[in-house]
């Protein structure tokens, strides 16, 4: 029974409140004045203040700024008269969570406090989840401190305890699986099943067996019943990596079984019910998929209903020392060295490259690395050169057809990082700020880029 402090002069009112808001289930306790009412919070526990704006010796703002030292979480609703509507207004700004006119109705009043405890217990468990996923992340090469992380483990926070649909979109290597298992570990399903499916990795003839399964006899090869992913999947969650490399016959099964919640077994008559959440992810974006006509609209919708955009090692390069530091402890114990730090030139060659197969190919060559040095410290690393991002052919000046995607966006930035410098008078501060970029980013870009 959630407890709820009353703050009002008006000793009728006091009484009212008190009567109308037993009657709705809670418990209440009312003062009438601020002294009191901070006496009540540093002695008792309440989930909830109403307070009158105008009360003596102590205003109801000065009362709220009180009351938020002790608990800043505490929902606080202010009554107030029709003509201070205004003042209520600038101490939402402050902080109150709600306010309410004078003379009230009750059944609004019921309402606005129902909805501002479900404001307060949504916000404890979100920080929970956030907590949760902090805690979680460290272990699994998501580490990250970088506005761009920061927001992804915030999506999953928030999307995490609902039903949702998600669609995790990201280049080979930024650790889509990984942000699927955070979500289902962060869920209420956290304790039942989590299974992962890579589309790309199975034959189309035995995609829809896969999945659905198949009763015995159903096929030549069908020697025995057998459950599909979602079945094994139920209460849990089902996580369809490369969903694009499904064909169309089987993204209509997929859809349909997502629609009506039912399976049906290759061979069976009937259809099983199912309680499945499902995560999908790709390399693509799913929607570029769709208007080049390789993915069916109707299912994109059905997968879309919420969706993660994972960015590449390459846009978050504050990030690297700390999965650097993380990787070479990890390499370390895996292969029994004791590498205990990185040279400044190893450390520089690693954050100037690209890295086109993002925190994977990280990890790999720290891996690499530790196994090659010979003694406490990594002195030198091989970092390959010979895959590029998306290359095509250019012509160049010669002729030849050798410029790659890679290099054609190297100069496409050179130009902009020179525009942003000549607009900003040569302040290359200034150009940062104009580009939106971080300081030190912006340098090590002119660095990368040969920008002096």
């Amino acid at each position: 029974m959630e407890k709820i402090l009353i703050i009002d002069d008006n000793e009728s009112l006091r009484y009212t409140l008190e009567n109308v808001l037993d009657e709705a289930g809670y418990k209440t306790f009312s003062v009438a004045e601020g002294v009191k009412a901070i006496e009540e919070m540093r002695s008792k526990s309440y989930d909830l203040v109403i307070c009158d704006m105008k009360l003596p010796k102590m205003d109801g703002m000065q009362i709220m700024n009180e009351v938020k030292r002790i608990d800043p979480q505490i929902p606080f609703i202010f009554l107030t008269a029709f003509g201070d509507i205004k003042n209520a207004v600038e101490a939402m700004k402050s902080g109150a969570t709600d306010y309410l006119t004078k003379p009230f109705d009750n059944d609004g009043m019921i309402l606005t406090i129902r909805k501002a405890l479900e404001l307060k217990y949504l916000n404890k468990e979100l920080e929970i989840l956030r907590k949760r996923s902090d805690d979680s992340y460290r272990g699994t090469g998501i580490i990250g401190s970088s506005p761009q992380m920061k927001e992804v483990f915030e999506q999953v926070a928030i999307v995490a305890p609902t039903n949702l649909t998600v669609l995790i979109q990201g280049e080979s290597g930024t650790g889509k699986e990984v942000i699927a298992n955070m979500i289902h570990r962060s869920s209420e399903r956290a304790a039942k099943p989590f299974i992962a499916v890579d589309c790309g990795a199975i034959p189309e003839s035995l995609i829809e067996s896969e999945l659905f399964g198949h009763e015995k006899g159903a096929f030549t090869d069908a020697k025995i019943q057998r459950e599909g992913k979602f079945e094994q999947a139920n209460g849990g969650t089902i996580f369809l990596d490369e969903i694009t490399n499904l064909s169309d016959a089987n993204q209509i099964k997929l859809l349909r079984a997502i629609q009506d919640r039912k399976i049906t077994r290759i061979g069976g008559k009937k259809p099983l019910s199912l309680d499945v959440r499902i995560l999908t992810a790709t390399n693509i974006k799913l929607s570029d998929a769709v208007n080049s006509g390789k993915f069916r609209a109707d299912l994109y919708y059905r997968l879309n209903e919420f969706h993660l955009d994972l960015p590449p090692l390459r846009d978050r390069c504050d990030d690297i020392p700390a999965l650097v530091e993380h990787f070479l402890k990890d390499a370390n114990k895996e292969l029994n060295k004791s590498v205990e730090s990185i040279s400044e030139d190893v450390m520089k060659k690693i954050v100037s490259h690209e890295w086109p197969g993002n925190v994977r190919e990280l990890r790999n060559a720290i891996r690499r690395a530790v196994l090659l040095t010979r003694g406490s410290i990594m002195d030198s690393i091989s970092i390959s050169d010979e895959v590029g991002r998306n290359k095509i052919p250019s012509e160049t000046e010669d002729g030849t057809r050798e410029m790659s995607f890679e290099n054609a966006t190297k100069k496409a930035e050179k130009e902009v990082l020179l525009k942003a410098i000549e607009d900003s008078n040569g302040n290359k501060s200034k150009a940062a700020k104009l580009l939106n970029m971080n300081e030190r980013t912006f340098y090590r870009k002119l660095k990368s880029l040969g920008i002096n």
